[in-house]
């Protein structure tokens, strides 16, 4: 009865702070993310690297996580291409097991091929996982990554962690275009 409680008790947690995340207007969505991303590549050498060579970034500047033992996050973003805003995306997911705690934190992912940019440009929904391979790269991946281990067609890199919340990661996070 009482992990009942507390579990009806986290969900409606989980929404009040997924629902006041809010949703920026484009204009000031297109911003967060350009400097998230100028932030992100100024401060990661090896997504320095990946950006110079991206067909596209698809930036989440904020994404918020909370749970008790069932967890769920949300964010929106923008895609460029070529340095141009290109739609509007929102990566939501849900989790459970052992977890509590709140966060909030950046993504982003850069697609290297056109093949890559042309799977997210005709596909309405997706999930991370399901298409063509996402390598996260992490900060020990970062310091030895060359041009030459470019392999992969999608990259993504996580960027400013607040809060505190066990376990972060991309895998099974789902897309979808919103405008």
């Amino acid at each position: 009865m009482i992990l009942k409680s507390k579990l009806k008790y986290a969900a409606s947690l989980m929404l009040t702070v997924l629902l006041t995340a809010g949703t920026a207007s484009a204009a000031s969505l297109t911003g967060e993310s350009r400097d998230a991303l100028h932030q992100l590549t100024a401060q990661n050498r090896a997504a320095a690297k990946v950006s110079s060579r991206a067909r596209a970034v698809l930036v989440f500047p904020n994404v918020v996580k909370a749970g008790f033992m069932v967890g769920a996050q949300e964010g929106t973003g923008i895609l460029f291409v070529h340095g141009h805003p290109n739609g509007r995306y929102r990566t939501v997911a849900a989790s459970y097991g052992f977890q509590a705690g709140v966060q909030k934190y950046g993504y982003a992912l850069f697609f290297m091929n056109q093949k890559a940019v042309d799977w997210i440009n005709n596909t309405r929904g997706w999930e991370i996982g399901t298409g063509p391979s996402v390598v996260l790269v992490d900060k020990g991946m970062a310091r030895s990554f060359t041009s030459d281990t470019l392999h992969s067609g999608i990259y993504a890199f996580t960027f400013d962690q607040r809060g505190l919340m066990a376990g972060l990661g991309v895998q099974g996070s789902k897309i979808t275009r919103i405008d």
